[in-house]
């Protein structure tokens, strides 16, 4: 399996120690590393999961991203996306805060409206990444998940 980070400044090869990242959960408020360089968004990523890594991706590969938003008021949104090649199909779930505020935005640093009903605090935020990460790729249960396809159709737009 190849997995890759998306982390400034950590390797983008494999995928980091934990130690290395919890920093980016467990600094002080406002102190977060993953502002550092003016970005707030991160990622993991794995191609090959489940001994898939020498098939093509549209012919039985499975591949999985893992995206790690954050922000200082309302902690992460954390995005799980997989493809299975085995069976063409593809998930997506996001992290599941109060769906009460979905219709509320805050943007990214990039200006991408995301809705703050998406976002968990920190801490639960570090438990999922750490065992995505020890999985090997797997969606973490420490969690509640949403079904992108559940959210309305606006959830991301202004």
């Amino acid at each position: 399996m190849r997995k890759r980070t998306y982390f400034d400044p950590l390797p983008r090869e494999g995928w980091p120690d934990l130690k290395e990242l919890e920093p980016y959960f467990f600094a002080p408020p406002g102190q977060e590393l993953s502002y550092a360089g003016g970005n707030d968004s991160w990622g993991l990523s794995a191609e090959g999961l489940y001994g898939t890594e020498h098939l093509d991706r549209k012919a039985g590969r499975v591949d999985v991203d893992l995206y790690i938003l954050l922000n200082p008021q309302h902690g992460v949104v954390l995005g799980y996306n997989k493809w299975d090649g085995r069976e063409n199909r593809k998930l997506e779930y996001s992290s599941k805060g109060d769906l009460g505020r979905l219709q509320e935005r805050v943007f990214s640093l990039h200006g991408t409206p995301l809705p703050i009903g998406l976002f968990i605090p920190f801490a639960e935020a570090w438990n999922a990444v750490k065992e995505f990460i020890e999985s090997d790729g797997e969606l973490p249960k420490s969690i509640e998940w949403i079904d992108v396809a559940d959210l309305p159709p606006d959830a991301f737009s202004v």
